[in-house]
């Protein structure tokens, strides 16, 4: 049911400011095709890694480069960085959480993560995201709109809570239904290492 989710059903934590979690979410979209997508918010999240804490330039090009690699290993189109990187994605996740509410969560988030990370568009400018959402099919007004409602904030404080409860410490992640299970592979990393996609 388009808006719903249970406390044991499949999850994939996501949030589109994270281009760990765009790689994971596309190849979730193969490998896991049946999970519920959860929109959250990464930066109240415990454990989240800040892709502003590099020591030093080299660190954030290590790390910028093994995402790029990780993508270009999926298939995926080349990533382009969006200008600023990284971006607020507060009104995208609000977005995310009503294309949740009206069952387009996959189809807007892929949207928006391609206008982000193939696109080198900033989620920060809600033209951008406004754009993504009109591939979905939703119409812009209603969208802007309900990135203002107060519900639709609840409700993604209440999935970010959720995720918390069940242990997510930051995105990408999937609840298997029993445990958390993070993409290491995907996230933030200064050393190289494998693409270790979401699985259960």
């Amino acid at each position: 049911m388009a808006g719903s989710s249970t406390a044991d059903a499949p999850a994939f934590f996501f949030d589109l400011a994270s281009p760990a979690a765009y790689v994971a979410a596309e190849r979730a979209l193969q490998s896991h095709p049946g999970v519920e997508w959860v929109p959250v918010l990464a930066r109240d999240l415990p454990g989240a890694e800040s892709w502003e804490s590099f020591r030093c330039a080299d660190e954030r090009d290590i790390a910028l480069a093994h995402i790029e690699r990780t993508a270009a290993e999926q298939g995926l189109q080349p990533v382009r960085w969006p200008d600023p990187f990284p971006f607020d994605s507060l009104f995208a996740m609000r977005v995310a959480t009503y294309a949740k509410q009206i069952g387009r969560t996959v189809a807007f988030a892929l949207a928006a993560y391609r206008q982000a990370f193939a696109g080198g568009r900033s989620l920060a400018d809600p033209d951008n995201v406004v754009i993504a959402a009109a591939a979905c099919e939703m119409h812009p007004a209603a969208v802007i709109k309900a990135a203002q409602l107060r519900g639709v904030g609840e409700r993604l404080q209440d999935a970010t809570a959720r995720a918390i409860a069940l242990g997510v410490r930051d995105v990408p992640a999937v609840w298997d239904g029993g445990s958390v299970v993070t993409a290491a592979g995907c996230r933030r990393r200064s050393q190289d290492a494998g693409p270790d996609a979401p699985r259960r």
